[in-house]
């Protein structure tokens, strides 16, 4: 690879490291900000923002950078937007606003930070010569953004404040000021004579009919609903078990990802993708049967293994896509699944862990082992829809 192929990886290695920096900053922390803050009853709300901003801000942001303007100009925008309004939203819980006028501050920023991961997948794969052994590598540095966003709050001891959005905030303005520096990318011709359909980006719901494509996307979206309960609930769970600095503990889960991130490449050359991602999922029944026993060692060992789930499932579907989906439609393929997993998968797991949380706890008590084989069980039911729906293509290699 030359030198000038290496700095430009270097560049998209390092956005997606800062972008990691922020998400963390913000979402890991959020579930204990809002109890400490008298919040508790809106929790399960604020975190189905971002499903129900998934459901409108990607498919609309992932059309316009397919079809009318530079994906980096559009990230940028989206940025600086996201800037804004986590300061919005930290100046909200700090003074004590009115729960549902927070509720609705959090809802405006998701719809800012919503589409942020898909572009910045679509800006990244347009520069790989070859997805399945460069995207890891690459992906990899927003695993460490994100120990990196877990370790910078509890290091300044914010793990409960408002200040959180006012880092926030400082973090996605330095992400706009990056964009400056990325590789131009040229905007897309304009096109004409455009339905309403197709400039909401709605027209890519039609990958849906494609079957393989469609059995992705939905096992995506289960395994998201499960996850959907990890980071709102695993911070409480620790909590009660002793721990501070749940933030940098919540970390361990990034350990695995890693390691995960790296063994990709390898992995598609030797394994089919649908056994890859099996394991995926099977690490994913794991994970909440280990947290369910209920003791710091075995909790920390659920929280390590998300990582391993996270990127045999999740990551090796962007990479599905990237390989499977035509060049035109590859950024409204990417925010079509940032609306199954963080939209569908997300707002009913959030909902719906808020419901199965609530029948778990009696008397300001939660029996954690009936919460967390409950989502057990709910990864297992993916696994079998998995197994029993998704055909590899005639003659397909490994990883494919």
């Amino acid at each position: 690879m030359s030198a000038g192929r290496k700095g430009e990886y270097a560049e998209y290695a390092a956005l997606l490291f800062i972008q990691a920096v922020g998400s963390a900053a913000w979402y890991v922390p959020l579930g204990l900000v809002l109890d400490v803050h008298g919040l508790g009853a809106i929790k399960p709300y604020a975190f189905a923002a971002s499903a129900v901003a998934a459901f409108i801000s990607p498919l609309i942001f992932g059309a316009m950078a397919d079809r009318h303007a530079s994906p980096v100009k559009v990230l940028r925008g989206l940025a600086l937007a996201t800037a804004a309004t986590l300061a919005l939203t930290g100046t909200a819980i700090q003074q004590q606003w009115n729960p549902w006028l927070i509720l609705a501050v959090i809802q405006l920023q998701s719809l800012c930070m919503a589409p942020i991961w898909s572009i910045a997948a679509t800006i990244v794969f347009a520069r790989l010569t070859d997805a399945r052994q460069e995207f890891g590598p690459v992906r990899v540095m927003g695993t460490l953004g994100w120990v990196a966003g877990c370790l910078l709050i509890s290091g300044l001891n914010v793990d409960t404040s408002a200040l959180v959005g006012y880092t926030g905030t400082a973090i996605w303005l330095g992400v706009a000021g990056f964009t400056c520096f990325l590789p131009p990318m040229e905007a897309p011709a304009a096109a004409t004579n455009l339905t309403w359909h197709e400039r909401l980006g709605l027209d890519a719901l039609t990958l849906l009919k494609i079957p393989q494509h469609r059995v992705m996307f939905i096992t995506a979206a289960l395994l998201n609903l499960a996850i959907a309960a990890f980071y709102p609930y695993a911070p409480t769970n620790l909590r009660e078990l002793g721990f501070r600095h749940t933030s940098a503990w919540m970390a361990l889960a990034q350990s695995t990802e890693v390691l995960a991130m790296y063994s990709l490449g390898r992995l598609l050359r030797r394994w089919p993708l649908k056994w890859i991602l099996l394991g995926g999922l099977g690490f994913g029944v794991l994970r909440f049967v280990f947290s369910a026993f209920n003791t710091p060692f075995w909790l920390l060992l659920g929280i390590a293994l998300h990582g391993a789930s996270f990127t045999l499932v999740i990551i090796l579907a962007q990479i599905y896509l990237e390989r499977n989906v035509e060049v035109a439609w590859r950024a409204r393929a990417q925010a079509l699944f940032a609306l199954m997993t963080n939209g569908v998968g997300n707002l009913l797991g959030y909902l719906g862990s808020g419901w199965w949380y609530h029948l778990c706890t009696a008397h300001g008590a939660t029996h954690w082992p009936r919460f967390w084989y409950g989502l057990a069980a709910s990864v297992g039911a993916a696994a079998v829809y998995f197994l029993t729906r998704y055909r590899p293509r005639a003659g397909s290699n490994p990883g494919s």
